[in-house]
């Protein structure tokens, strides 16, 4: 193999470590949920999201419409959220359209900062849908 090619494959390998490195902990190096969802045979579907919270609730996205815990939670807005290792069931009420991204784009925003900018760097999240978890009514949480 030539020098001058060896020396470009070497760079680019380089370069695709160092992107996927600063991608993992851009999603990884702060707070992730589990939310639980129920699949349309009924199975259970995990997805890793982040989280905020505003006026009691907390909030996830869903980057696309087509995301499948997306297309769970329109079927059965009851939904079970992990988060610092407490497990805690949800009513899921979906807020689509350009307030709803506006919303949620801007809490991720000032919770996950640096992150979230790189993360709009390479996912379109023009399309995102807010997405607000409630506690069921008369849910009490465990005492800890």
């Amino acid at each position: 193999m030539a020098p001058l090619l060896r020396t470009v494959l070497v760079l680019g390998t380089i370069f695709i470590a160092v992107i996927a490195g600063i991608t993992f902990v851009a999603t990884e190096g702060a707070e992730v949920v589990v939310l639980s969802t129920r699949g349309p045979n009924g199975t259970t579907r995990k997805t890793r999201v982040w989280v905020a919270d505003l006026d009691g609730a907390a909030w996830v996205e869903a980057a696309n419409p087509e995301r499948d815990f997306y297309a769970d939670l329109q079927r059965n807005p009851t939904v079970s959220m992990e988060r610092n290792g407490e497990t805690r069931p949800y009513i899921a009420k979906v807020f689509p359209g350009a307030e709803g991204n506006q919303r949620i784009r801007a809490l991720l925003r000032e919770k996950y900062g640096w992150a979230d900018w790189w993360l709009q760097q390479l996912v379109d999240t023009s399309q995102s849908i807010a997405v607000r978890l409630d506690a069921p009514t008369g849910f009490v949480a465990p005492r800890q």
